[in-house]
């Protein structure tokens, strides 16, 4: 799977890696007796993909270009502090698509004469 870098902590060799699916992140760490691949948030990486627990890990990277999507941490940062109407939130929690009612399309000024055009048809 191909991913970017949102986080990287060098020190402890971990990661969390925004994936191509946009599904769940993905977690890496480098076990100590292995030289861990230089990452830095923004770079492209391939990896290998495991579940656990339902956690997605991520192994095996491998650096696909460095710094492709630098601005990509801070504008998914930026767009997690938005405010939201509670209406929007509600709808978020759901999990669910925002529902147009047939009848509000009906109510239009060119739904009305469709309508109309319809039913003489």
């Amino acid at each position: 799977m191909f991913g970017v870098v949102l986080w990287c902590d060098e020190e402890d060799h971990k990661a969390v890696i925004w994936c191509e699916d946009h599904g769940d992140l993905a977690f890496y760490r480098s076990p100590s007796e292995v030289q861990s691949v230089s990452m830095d948030a923004g770079d492209w990486v391939e990896f290998d993909l495991s579940m656990d627990r339902n956690m997605r890990f991520a192994h095996n990277p491998r650096l696909i270009a460095e710094g492709v999507f630098p601005e990509l941490p801070e504008s998914l940062e930026t767009v997690g502090n938005i405010q939201v109407s509670p209406a929007a939130q509600a709808q978020k929690h759901r999990g669910s698509a925002e529902i147009i009612p047939f009848a509000a399309t009906l109510q239009s000024g060119r739904g009305q004469r469709r309508t109309a055009t319809a039913s003489r048809a």
